[in-house]
């Protein structure tokens, strides 16, 4: 089988094509068009700019990911209704519907959040995996779930404001980084290596120890002006270092304490982890140091890095494991840009 996977939820024109046989996965195509730089003089995602890129972009990143791939031998498409932008995943969806009927093929609706966490099964799955729980951290998005079996979840946590991605980004801008400022805090964290805080920058660890298992990362991003604040303009380039290595361990500790905590309370036999902030390479480590001290009968899986950000073979992965739910009558398929796990 081979299935084609279209990704227009936020800011990246995706399409992948992937083939599936005697259980193997083989990606025969990952193209990703990014519209970062056009949204960076916003400090973020402009919806109606994003969907005119989509429309632009998709015809492009279609050719490029079918070259060599003949159209007639693809037999299911894939395409992210929701979460996301809905003028973006309009884009996708109406691209896929034209396809569709050009091709006589069938499409599978495919959740982004369930998404990132499927792409860890591109080696199909394991066994004495379930119950897992998994954790979705992203720019918009930061959720906890269990997952009894692919396709049966149960929500068991996720942001009452602002997504883990989301702050660091906003955290970021006042410190001057440009969007995404997420990887730029890793670079600059990464460049720290006092081990006691020269300006003593102690920030919050919002509801980490809280009974419950929401996440809350606006009095984080609050917590950071006020203390930018204190050094009244004259910002050194040390205090930016000690600042975004504060930020970040805030936000990996507040993910590890939740994440831990439920896989004790729910037994579960396995962590999964998706979403574009796990690319982070200190929260991959911290999260595999802590496991195998404090519950090495766990198993942690992390997509490839290239896997984290969204993509088309995240999309081609999840419709593969939902193919029975394919449809052929295209005008039921619709955005839902609140669509929950």
């Amino acid at each position: 089988m081979i299935i084609l996977g279209i990704e227009t939820s936020c800011d990246e024109t995706a399409i992948g094509v992937l083939k599936a046989e005697n259980k193997k996965f083989e990606i025969l195509s990952n193209v990703v068009a990014s519209q970062v730089k056009l949204h960076q003089k916003y400090g973020g995602v402009y919806p109606f700019l994003a969907k005119r890129e989509h429309q632009k972009n998709l015809p492009v990143v279609f050719e490029k990911a079918t070259k060599g791939i003949p159209l007639s031998k693809i037999d299911l498409i894939g395409v992210t209704i929701g979460p996301g932008l809905e003028p973006c995943l309009w884009q996708g969806i109406n691209f896929a519907k034209n396809l569709a009927k050009k091709l006589k093929l069938p499409i599978v609706p495919v959740n982004h959040l369930e998404a990132h966490i499927l792409v860890n099964f591109l080696d199909f799955p394991k066994n004495k995996i379930f119950p897992a729980l998994c954790l979705v951290v992203s720019g918009g998005h930061t959720l906890l779930f269990l997952m009894e079996k692919i396709g049966k979840y149960k929500i068991i946590g996720q942001t009452r404001d602002d997504a883990a991605g989301e702050c660091l980004d906003k955290t970021g801008r006042l410190l001057g980084l440009k969007y995404p400022a997420g990887p730029k805090i890793e670079k600059l964290a990464k460049k720290y290596f006092k081990k006691e805080n020269s300006f003593g920058i102690s920030l919050p660890r919002p509801m980490i120890y809280q009974k419950n298992y929401d996440f809350s990362f606006a009095g984080l991003k609050t917590a950071v002006l006020y203390e930018i604040k204190k050094q009244k303009g004259k910002i050194k380039k040390e205090y930016i270092l000690e600042m975004a290595k504060e930020i970040q361990q805030a936000v990996i500790d507040v993910l590890i304490k939740k994440t831990l905590r439920g896989a004790r309370e729910f037994k579960v036999k396995s962590i999964f982890l998706g979403g574009g902030v796990v690319a982070n390479e200190n929260l991959r480590e911290q999260f595999k140091e802590k496991i195998k001290k404090e519950l090495p009968f766990l198993k942690i899986f992390f997509p490839k890095k290239e896997f984290c950000q969204d993509n088309g073979i995240m999309v081609a992965v999840c419709a593969f494991f939902h193919r029975k739910k394919a449809k052929k009558k295209l005008e039921k398929i619709r955005a839902l840009d609140n669509l929950q796990i």
